[in-house]
This record gives C-alpha cells, sequence and structure tokens, in this order.
C-alpha cells in the first residue's frame, strides 16, 4: 500500500477537523460552553479526547473557532438573499425554512444561548458583537421593506416587524418539542404574522 500523499493527508485532516466542529456543536448546544468537557465532544465524535487537540489547542479555541464559523456563515446568507428568486415573501420563507431545519437548529441554538451567556471566552464575545442580532436583521431590511411597498407585509416599521418576526422564531427554535402532539409550528403558519392579506 502506497503511503498517502500531502494532498489526501489534507483531505483527512479537514475531514477529521470537521467531524469534532460537528460533534462539538451539538455538545455545546446542548450543554453551553461552561458545561461542556472535551472528553463529551470525543464521545460524540466517537474519536479519543486526545485527536482533538490535534486539531485544536483547547475547548477555547474549538469553541471560539466554531462560533466564528456559525455567524459569518449566517452573515454570508443573509447577505445574498435578495439574490434568491422570488417575492420578499419566499425569501423571508427561505430564510425561516432554513432556521427551523433540523440540520441548522443545533447552529442556531448554540448562537443563541451563547448571546445570553456571560462565561463564554472573550474572542467569542467579540465575534458576538460584530455580528450582533441587530446588524443580522439590518441585512433582512430591505427585503421587508420591498414586501410592504408590494403589498405582501403588513404596514408597520419593517425595523419593528423584523424585530417581533424573528423573535417569536428565536423563540420557537429554542423550545424543546418533545410532544408529539403540538410539535413545530409550519413556515405558513409563521409567515402569516407577516402576511397582510
Amino acid at each position: 500500500m502506497s503511503p498517502l500523499n500531502k494532498q489526501q493527508l489534507e483531505i483527512i485532516r479537514d475531514e477529521r477537523a470537521t467531524q469534532i466542529k460537528q460533534a462539538s456543536l451539538k455538545v455545546f448546544a446542548r450543554y453551553g460552553y461552561s458545561g461542556t468537557k472535551t472528553s463529551m465532544i470525543a464521545s460524540e465524535a466517537g474519536i479519543s479526547e486526545g485527536l482533538i487537540y490535534r486539531y485544536f489547542s483547547s475547548k477555547e479555541e474549538l469553541f471560539n473557532t466554531l462560533i466564528q464559523e456559525l455567524l459569518e456563515d449566517a452573515s454570508r446568507e443573509l447577505e445574498n438573499l435578495h439574490q434568491l428568486q422570488g417575492s420578499p415573501y419566499e425569501q423571508i420563507k427561505a430564510v425561516t425554512e432554513n432556521m427551523l431545519d433540523e440540520a441548522n437548529r443545533n447552529a442556531f441554538i448554540l448562537i443563541q444561548t451563547t448571546r445570553m451567556d456571560e462565561d463564554i471566552p472573550q474572542k467569542a464575545t467579540e465575534n458576538l458583537k460584530k455580528y450582533s442580532a441587530d446588524t443580522l436583521i439590518d441585512l433582512l431590511l430591505p427585503i421587508f421593506v420591498k414586501g410592504q411597498e408590494s403589498g405582501e407585509f403588513y404596514e408597520e416599521d419593517p425595523c419593528r416587524l423584523a424585530s417581533w418576526y424573528f423573535s417569536i422564531v428565536n423563540s420557537i427554535c429554542m423550545q424543546e418539542w418533545g410532544k408529539e402532539e403540538y410539535g413545530m409550528p409550519s413556515v405558513e403558519v409563521l409567515m402569516r404574522i407577516l402576511k397582510k392579506n
């Protein structure tokens, strides 16, 4: 068997780092920064605890990296939202579907709980200030204004309308929906909060 070349080793390294970040996302979202131990992340990832330290120097570095990447991804997605096909209603619906999607829920929960947590690393605090909730909502305001101009959305201060809407979506995402008889509301139900007719 021939030895792996540099490119193959780099691919393996990237895949392993992604595996660690995905596992840490689940654990941090569930237990917060202070309640998470690297042994818990290793168990979730199905790897040895020592392997984490080959990729990240500490739990703090892993957490900071994860928070920064999640915030950058969210900002990039919102900045590019206006490029999506469809009306403002359809564009905001796409964001809402993404936020409620099971695959993205842990990321959303982690960002929201980290915003409320005072016991997090300084670098994470700085990133949260840079990508504040208001800053992210500001990226959506042109779509809300356009939706009002087209008659799709209620006439209301667009900043307040966006803030109210995403406060409701945030609250829903943060709930534990263990009871099947209730479950998560559909995106269509949530969108009625905005829709004029």
